[in-house]
């Protein structure tokens, strides 16, 4: 009892404290550093913390058109899109998921990659708490601070310099759309050497980044 007690007021300080801190590092990173060295390949963790305002609005656009269209309207859960991946999922040869900027952020900021009933429940729990505790401003500067965005490089800093050779800040709408077009699987895709799927992806992105309702103190 009592360590399900401290766990639990560990969990709160943490979230607590990271609504105002940088974030250093996640599990995320140090699992794949280990899987790197463990097969032998140079293990690398690019990642450098950037304040949201010098980040290109227009990365903040393409992530929320790609991933969660509406970030700025629900509280951690889109019930909306859950509700018709469980309907498409009935003939979809691939399950699609529903998973809101919110969950991500808590999954990528506290826990592990590998999915299991029990990592979901701690997912949800983490979500609740990021929802009720931190602005939407700032679970997006998170978010976009610890994103996987290719083999080791994680957040909008690390990927600008990597794969633009420029700021995050400067990042152009082209190449904001490309980011947020690898993400689903950024081991895989790359914004730097982007393949045929990702190019249609990324005309998809651009023409959703239009559409999409998004704050302009944001932009």
């Amino acid at each position: 009892m009592w360590v399900g007690a401290g766990l639990f007021a560990l969990s709160i300080l943490l979230v607590i404290l990271y609504r105002f801190v940088p974030v250093p590092v996640t599990p995320l990173m140090i699992i794949r550093f280990a899987e790197q060295r463990k097969k032998d390949q140079k293990a690398t963790i690019y990642h450098h913390w950037v304040p949201l305002e010098k980040i290109s609005g227009n990365l903040k656009r393409a992530v929320v058109a790609s991933e969660d269209q509406r970030f700025f309207e629900h509280r951690g859960f889109d019930h909306e899109q859950i509700k018709k991946a469980r309907k498409e999922n009935i003939t979809r040869r691939r399950p699609r998921g529903a998973s809101t900027i919110s969950q991500q952020t808590a999954k990528n900021l506290f826990l592990w990659p590998r999915s299991s009933w029990f990592r979901k429940g701690l997912e949800a729990y983490f979500t609740f708490l990021i929802e009720l505790l931190w602005s939407k401003e700032r679970i997006l500067e998170v978010y976009l601070n610890s994103i996987e965005m290719g083999k080791g490089i994680y957040g909008a800093e690390a990927v600008a310099r990597l794969h633009f050779d420029t700021t995050p800040l400067k990042l152009t709408r082209s190449q904001a759309a490309l980011v947020a077009a690898t993400l689903p699987n950024p081991r895989r895709f790359s914004s730097r050497y982007p393949s045929a799927y990702i190019l249609r992806r990324q005309q998809e992105i651009l023409r959703q980044m239009n559409f999409i309702a998004f704050p302009a103190h944001l932009e």
